[in-house]
């Protein structure tokens, strides 16, 4: 067998590896590791750094790399959220593709991208690959795959293999988030919001007795030179460009803890201070901020949400076929389809396992 048809080989054993990954029954952080397994050789590149993201807004909040030094992390969230740049995570999103490379983004001219010149340069790298793990309608993760300057750019196969590659890790974050049974509505520690005070490079001035706590539980999986959760780093600035007066996704954004609830983070600039502060105020995800995201968890289409939706809100299935212009045995058929889906067998489990996040009373 010549190498072209052993790389075939090795990328479709790849894909089915990474096809398996959604009922592996492992969190994101097992799902990066066992996907740098399954990629490494045959996206032939030489470093790596996962994220998990809001998959309302697409906007990271974690980050995992055993390969790079995160020393000046707090740089890389500052070009993430400013920086004019090519091939970012929202363009890519927005270009209709999985995967693009650098190299492609800025026809051969890596040094057009700010994100080149101050970052991946200057940490010896040369063309870069980036994913973004889509599924259901939202934007569950996403990953950086770079290359020393001496193995020259990727290519095209690479680029292609990372965009098929994408949609089922998307779907293995997705099944991830799947609310489980024994996740309940709140904790003691949930009593009341947490707040933090941020200075420049996202420096914490004054933390509240509830913020310590929970900052510790949505700690990235890697060490950064940040002294906070990347995704308190992120929604402070988010603040400062709604403070400039410039658009963002969306003012706040979601994380999930280890246990697996929902916390809302909202920032909001301080006026008239020296010192850049931006106020990040994290509270536990009220069910109108979680509902959407345990849909979506749950893999159900489009369709299926709005049903799901106006059963939580008391319509029976005259209403439903009312207000959704459907047949009422359409409406059945969708109704089996989330059942199923959800794991529950009335409405009554549905509404209490979308409302509580996963527990069933």
């Amino acid at each position: 067998m010549g190498s072209r048809g052993a790389r075939g080989v090795a990328a479709q054993q790849a894909i089915e590896g990474l096809r398996e990954l959604a009922g592996a029954g492992l969190g994101a952080e097992g799902v990066f590791r066992r996907a740098d397994e399954l990629l490494r050789g045959v996206l032939e590149y030489d470093a790596v750094c996962w994220h998990s993201a809001d998959p309302a807004t697409g906007l990271v909040n974690s980050v995992l790399s055993d390969d790079l030094s995160l020393d000046g992390f707090e740089n890389a969230v500052r070009l993430e959220v400013w920086a004019d740049d090519v091939a970012t995570f929202p363009a890519i999103r927005r270009s209709g593709v999985r995967a693009e490379t650098l190299s492609r983004a800025t026809r051969g001219r890596l040094a057009d991208s700010v994100r080149f010149r101050e970052q991946i340069r200057p940490a010896g790298f040369g063309d870069e690959l980036r994913a973004v793990f889509d599924a259901h309608g939202g934007m569950w993760g996403c990953a950086v795959f770079m290359r020393v300057p001496g193995r020259g750019p990727f290519l095209a196969r690479h680029r292609e293999l990372a965009d098929l590659a994408a949609r089922h890790l998307g779907n293995a974050l997705r099944a991830c988030h799947v609310p489980s049974a024994d996740v309940g509505p709140g904790r003691a520690a949930d009593a009341g919001p947490a707040v933090v005070v941020l200075g420049r490079g996202n420096r914490p001035i004054a933390i509240s007795g509830p913020a310590e706590e929970l900052l510790g539980r949505l700690s990235d999986p890697s060490r950064t030179s940040l002294r906070v959760p990347t995704a308190v780093a992120m929604a402070a600035e988010q603040a400062r460009r709604v403070a400039h007066g410039l658009p963002v996704p969306q003012s706040k954004i979601r994380v999930q803890d280890g246990e697996g609830r929902w916390y809302v983070l909202h920032g909001s600039a301080l006026k008239g201070g020296a010192e850049d502060l931006v106020t990040v105020v994290a509270a536990p995800a009220t069910p109108a901020d979680a509902m959407p995201l345990y849909l979506s968890a749950y893999g159900l289409t489009a369709r299926e949400q709005e049903v799901a939706l106006l059963l939580v809100r008391g319509c029976d299935t005259r209403d439903v076929s009312r207000l959704l212009a459907m047949k009422p045995y359409t409406v059945q058929d969708h109704l089996k389809s989330v059942f199923a889906k959800a794991g529950v067998a009335s409405r009554r489990e549905l509404v209490a396992r979308i409302m509580l996040g996963g527990g069933v009373s």
